[in-house]
């Protein structure tokens, strides 16, 4: 694969300094007052007081990223994609600008408050001891899932899980959540290359979870919690043909179709 690399179009829209050695990266479009709801357990959890904050918004429409709102919950930064892409995209601006800013290490929870941020202490701690991919999993010991769609919950344990334990050699369980960390090694490393045009879509996250294992990298998951609202399902894939973009990633990925030729 040509590694064809740019930097997203975006604006930094907040931006008040680097002050830890991680960042938690918050990927946003039009969460509403889901995303307010996670910033304040956040707070309450004083994540701010030993990682920054960085949103990372889509283009939302609802007013939910107002800069001054934001800031009084301790995020320090918030970049705007203003070009094409979706999930991908916004993930390379962050993790871009995270290692343009000398962070050591990238943790990023979903902007829509399904994930329990009390997670991130566990995520970090693995990061500090020398993991470069930590992921969070509801299907561990210590862990939690409530309201998981049925069709959802088979289709991470009885696919998504299964192919890239079989592709990667790491006994993955809980593989299509975004609510992990990477090590600046990983990001930075010319064999992995994440900021490749080929990740806009939903590709980024079973790359890495299939690439890192293979080249090496200490991989670990740590139990999280992950609770659906009753009757809700607030994510970016509702059609057939989301659905089937992600299976078509998967298997991308476990077939080595994204690997950077060298």
């Amino acid at each position: 694969m040509t590694p064809t690399t740019t930097n997203p179009p975006h604006e930094v829209r907040e931006w008040a300094g680097r002050t830890a050695r991680w960042c938690v990266v918050v990927p946003v479009l039009n969460e509403g007052p889901r995303l307010h709801r996670l910033l304040a357990r956040m707070v309450a959890l004083g994540i701010a007081t030993f990682a920054d904050v960085i949103v990372v918004d889509g283009g939302s429409t609802d007013g939910s990223v107002d800069a001054n709102h934001l800031r009084s919950q301790g995020v320090r930064g918030v970049l705007v994609k203003t070009g094409p892409g979706r999930l991908g995209t916004q993930l390379r601006i962050a993790y871009a600008f995270a290692l343009a800013e000398g962070y050591e290490a990238v943790v990023t929870i979903d902007g829509n408050d399904k994930d329990d941020p009390e997670g991130v202490p566990r995520v970090i701690a693995a990061l500090e001891a020398g993991y470069d991919l930590v992921q969070a999993s509801r299907f561990l010991p210590g862990g939690h899932a409530e309201h998981t769609p049925p069709l959802r919950w088979a289709a991470i344990r009885g696919v998504h899980a299964p192919l890239l334990r079989w592709r990667s050699g790491f006994p993955w369980t809980d593989t299509t959540q975004g609510f992990r960390g990477y090590s600046r090694q990983l990001l930075a490393d010319p064999r992995v290359a994440p900021f490749r045009d080929v990740f806009a879509g939903y590709e980024l996250l079973p790359y890495l979870s299939y690439r890192a294992p293979r080249l090496g990298f200490r991989c670990i998951e740590v139990p999280s919690r992950r609770v659906y609202p009753p009757g809700e399902v607030p994510t970016k894939i509702h059609s057939l043909r989301g659905h089937t973009e992600v299976l078509g990633a998967l298997l991308r990925a476990c077939a080595g179709g994204y690997d950077p030729l060298l």
